[in-house]
């Protein structure tokens, strides 16, 4: 068994909300800028930050996004005269360049990390002073990532802030961090050993006498200890300053259960005033912890399961220009669902994040965009110590951090073709990489631990030793989802604990995608329904919890993402969140809600599917029966709806069902446990529309059908309410084809349909499936009429090379073939020589609306007649007019 001892950290809190103004002054610049992306017409537009431009681009139909140059600008606050100037950036992706009154002041390569320049140069002592900032986010070799599953948005999407000192000062020349690093070498119940070290600047010409004072608070701002040194500074001159045992008896230690929090502050005097002429306010954490190849992890000597989940930083109609507000809600999602671990990912994240896991006692592992692949370049490499070198110094005192990781996957896609001397070459690129950001992470922090995370290829990163490099193994793992059965994630992890037994292991990825507007009552693989993800999230959180040799786990993702490139359901969503995009919580979240969290809890787990619908139980009936399912933590629940009980069940695995008969309209659904004479319930409004089995039924009067071809799943339309249900055979008295089969694709990874984007629509999955080849379809109407509505989509298409995120194989879809066809209603034509392809395009969504009267008995009857090819039929709408 192997394990290492790691002493404790402190975090850094927002300085703008606790410095001294009289000291150290810093002012935030989100307000009264301009940008533009076309500096050569007169077309600034007045913005605020955090802005990004991506925002519309990466969710139309065309393909691509902007990338290329944005340009800011603005006036900066009248600056005090004989202090130092600093201008901060918490982020901008990826390539700034920053001007002062025209005079060039600073570059910066990389989007996720912050930086920071000396302007005092050149600002003028009277008069205004214009900034000009361009932020450029093109591809670029030399600095990743190059690519990943996420999109690249451009823009000056973090805080901007002006910072002025003393001309004697804690150095602001060190990445970007605050110039004070605090370390604890010694922390046990009984004492806390404390050091705090950094440098300082004398910018004047003279020698200086000053003094250095580090101070500890506890919680309620009583001094803890106190050490105080004599420092003589040379003119322009940086001289480093050392506290070494600063000591805190019975410490209040750091943990997820319990985070408390001390503050240090740093002062620098002069000697001979006693002014104070700069100071520095970090908060700490006093705990120890420690990762076991064989029993998981520790912390302060106590065995602690991590689990949690990674998080991307955009949010719908956001972009990355996330404000504060919303970001620290997501820390606390993760919180409230019973979490103690945030995987940041695949990049260092807004300064909010790390701060808000330091408070509420949230674990990370944090690291930097070497995602898929790399660039063997000189430029390449330097870019990526650089960018280990400003996360780790940025957030080097924070309690919640416990890993710095540094690659992802980057075996998934090498950039080489199909020769092995390219490929070799690649992988000793990539393990010499490896090599040299882990002695880089060693040098800088001796202490966490370090960790690469890997897609499941095992051999792979085994042979070119990208399990033996780190001191953690991450597993990025989607057996049962991107390939095989679920059963194969927990021969992977046998696997690891077998053939590298003395390295620790985390699963740092896993998931299913879940489109909130899916839902299956027979869930299969890749049909994107909740019911699917949320029993693989069943499977995988058990399995884990039965090994104690894993020490955590991340799921991917916490919200969903955008990323432009993808397909599928939602088009240029990844939708493996526990959250939709706007942060509403997916069955998922309350299963892992009932699985951790310690308080008596009791969710109808299907609160998002509040708009139901399906067929009468009979010709006869008024209601519906479908399944509804409970998250709780509780042994059992009882479920009532419409006030009749449905009885108590005992939960498994979390979870509690029953067949809950359904009425039209509003059904109120109520949830309710007890434990320990404490009543715990949820409440719920379905509204639920009864589609009768037979359109001629007098018990359910029919009034509109909206039905998929070739599906076996449910969608919900969000924009109008409607429900849509999976087609099926005629059958007499009710609806249903005739003739032909379901679409899906050859050596596709779904059953049926295919997740090819569709453009013209919101709505992909109506057109996503559909029946290939059908001859007629009909629909036992009763006299009345009715607007009838067909929807198309030409499916057929050429090969395809499955992306890079979807770790299998090229995906082949069948060759096009020629499709003409008629469609008549009733006897009379309605559609004549229907060449989808020619007419509209392929994967384009194509509406057709006709009303229909229907007299008598007759009812509605489609006849499709091939001209060439076979006829399809994607969807269908029938809908009574008054």
């Amino acid at each position: 068994m192997v394990v290492v001892h790691l002493v404790c950290w402190v975090g850094v809190v927002n300085a703008e909300t606790i410095a001294d103004e009289a000291v150290r002054k810093k002012q935030l610049l989100n307000k009264e800028w301009l940008f533009t992306k076309d500096t050569s017409k007169a077309a600034w537009q007045k913005i605020g930050l955090p802005h990004c431009w991506n925002i519309a681009d990466v969710m139309d139909d065309a393909p691509g996004y902007y990338r290329g140059a944005g340009w800011y600008k603005r006036i900066l606050p009248t600056v005090e005269k004989g202090k130092k100037q600093f201008i901060y950036f918490d982020g901008a992706n990826q390539e700034t360049t920053v001007w002062i009154n025209g005079k060039k002041t600073g570059y910066h390569a990389g989007g996720y990390t912050r930086f920071s320049f000396d302007i005092t140069a050149a600002l003028k002592e009277s008069g205004s002073n214009e900034i000009l900032v361009k932020v450029d986010n093109s591809y670029n070799p030399a600095i990743p990532p190059l690519t990943a599953d996420f999109t690249f948005f451009g823009g000056l999407y973090r805080n901007v802030y002006l910072v002025s000192t003393d001309a004697v000062h804690i150095d602001m020349n060190n990445y970007a961090s605050n110039g004070v690093y605090i370390k604890t070498p010694e922390v046990s119940k009984q004492k806390a050993v404390v050091e705090v070290q950094g440098s300082f600047v004398n910018e004047t010409a003279e020698t200086r006498k000053l003094q250095v004072e580090t101070t500890v608070y506890d919680s309620t701002g009583k001094v803890v200890t106190r050490t105080l040194s004599k420092q003589t500074a040379q003119p322009h001159t940086t001289f480093d300053f050392h506290h070494k045992g600063l000591t805190i008896s019975n410490p209040a230690l750091w943990s997820p259960e319990h985070p408390a929090l001390y503050t240090i502050t740093t002062r620098l005097y002069n000697a001979r005033t006693h002014e104070v002429l700069d100071e520095v306010h970090n908060t700490a954490g006093m705990r120890w912890f420690s990762f076991s190849a064989d029993s998981g992890f520790y912390i302060n000597g106590t065995p602690c399961k991590l689990i949690g989940a990674s998080r991307h930083q955009d949010y719908e109609g956001m972009g990355n220009g996330v404000p504060a507000a919303i970001q620290v809600k997501d820390v606390e999602m993760i919180k409230s669902m019973g979490c103690n671990f945030l995987r940041v990912a695949h990049y260092p994240q807004d300064p909010v994040i790390l701060e808000t896991c330091d408070r509420l006692g949230l674990l990370a592992s944090v690291e930097i965009p070497v995602v898929n692949t790399i660039s063997t370049t000189d430029s390449f490499t330097n870019n990526c110590l650089q960018m280990q070198t400003e996360m780790i110094r940025q957030n080097f005192n924070h309690p919640s951090v416990v890993i710095w990781a540094y690659m992802n996957e980057v075996f998934l896609r090498p950039p080489f073709k199909d020769s092995t001397i390219n490929k070799r070459a690649y992988d000793s690129s990539v393990t010499a990489l490896a090599r040299k950001l882990e002695a880089l992470t060693r040098k800088e922090d001796p202490t966490r631990y370090t960790m690469i995370a890997n897609h499941g290829d095992f051999r792979r990163y085994d042979t070119t030793q990208l399990t033996t490099i780190p001191m953690i193994v991450g597993w990025n793992l989607y057996n049962g989802w991107y390939n095989s059965v679920m059963e194969d994630f927990s021969a992977f992890m046998d696997k690891h604990h077998r053939e590298l037994p003395g390295k620790p292991v985390i699963i740092s990825e896993y998931g299913a995608d879940a489109d909130p507007r899916i839902r299956s009552f027979k869930p299969e693989r890749f049909d994107k329904s909740v019911e699917y993800t949320t029993l693989f999230h069943q499977y995988y959180l058990c399995e884990m919890v039965k090994r104690p040799f894993v020490a955590g786990a991340a799921v991917w993702n916490l919200a969903d993402f955008n990323s432009e490139t993808r397909e599928e359901t939602m088009p240029h969503m990844n939708n493996k969140g526990l959250l939709t995009y706007n942060r509403i919580a997916k069955d998922p979240y309350y299963y892992y809600k009932a699985a951790l969290v310690n308080t008596p809890f009791v969710k109808i787990a299907s609160s998002y599917w509040w708009q139901r619908s399906g067929i009468a139980d009979t010709d006869t009936a008024t209601v519906c029966t479908q399944p509804l399912e409970v998250a709780t933590n509780l042994t059992e629940t009882e479920l009532f709806i419409n006030g009749k009980s449905l009885g108590k069940v005992a939960a498994v695995k979390n979870m509690c069902s029953w067949k809950a008969a359904f009425v039209n309209g509003d059904n109120i659904i109520r949830a309710v446990g007890v434990k320990e004479g404490v009543v715990c319930e949820d409440t719920l409004v379905v509204q639920f529309r009864v589609q009768p089995r037979s359109l001629q039924s007098p018990s359910v009067p029919f009034t509109q059908l909206n039905l998929q071809m070739g599906s076996r799943r449910t969608y919900l339309d969000e924009q109008t309410g409607e429900v849509w249900l999976p087609d099926q055979p005629y059958k007499p008295g009710a609806w249903g084809y005739t003739g032909g089969t379901i679409f899906n694709v050859k050596n596709g990874r779904q059953a049926y349909g295919t997740d090819k984007a569709i453009s013209g629509t919101d709505n992909d999955p109506i057109y996503q499936t559909q029946q290939t080849g059908i001859e007629k379809y009909r629909l036992d109407a009763p006299k009345g009429n009715y607007l009838l509505t067909l929807h198309f989509a030409e499916l057929q298409g050429e090969n395809a090379v499955a992306l890079p995120y979807n770790l299998d194989t090229s995906v082949q879809q069948p060759t096009f073939q020629n499709r003409i066809f008629d469609v008549a209603v009733n006897g009379k034509p309605i559609l004549e020589n229907l060449d989808i392809a020619a007419q509209y395009g392929r994967a384009t969504a194509v509406v057709q609306a006709f009303r229909v009267t229907v007299t008598g008995n007759e009812g509605i009857e489609l006849l499709f007649k091939a001209k060439s090819g076979q006829p399809i039929l994607n969807a269908l709408q029938l809908k009574k007019l008054n």
